[in-house]
């Protein structure tokens, strides 16, 4: 991963409701939500709804999947721990963990 993508992920979860879907769709597990099901929780437009997974699915940090009629979300495990471990390796590389620094 390089900065850039880095920036794309985590740009795709800079907006609140964009958060509140993808810790939804965490929760949700493997399985994922569908839409109609991700609006009802969330209480959100489904024009609004559709704008926010479309930023989450170009981030790399939603898959979508057509079932029949239903279009199921799931979030993509994967995209988030090469985010946090570019973080944790580029970032943070030299900084002692917290527990080493408080004992």
């Amino acid at each position: 991963m390089d900065e850039i993508r880095a920036v794309e992920i985590l740009a795709a979860l800079g907006n609140e409701k964009r958060l509140q879907i993808f810790r939804l769709l965490v929760q949700a597990g493997h399985g994922g939500l569908n839409i109609g099901e991700i609006q009802l929780q969330l209480v959100i437009p489904p024009s609004t709804l559709a704008h926010h997974i479309s930023a989450l699915v170009k981030g790399g940090l939603v898959s979508q999947d057509k079932i029949g009629r239903e279009i199921i979300c799931k979030a993509k495990y994967e995209t988030l721990e090469n985010v946090f471990t570019f973080m944790m390796d580029q970032c943070c590389a030299g900084v002692l963990p917290l527990e080493r620094l408080n004992a």
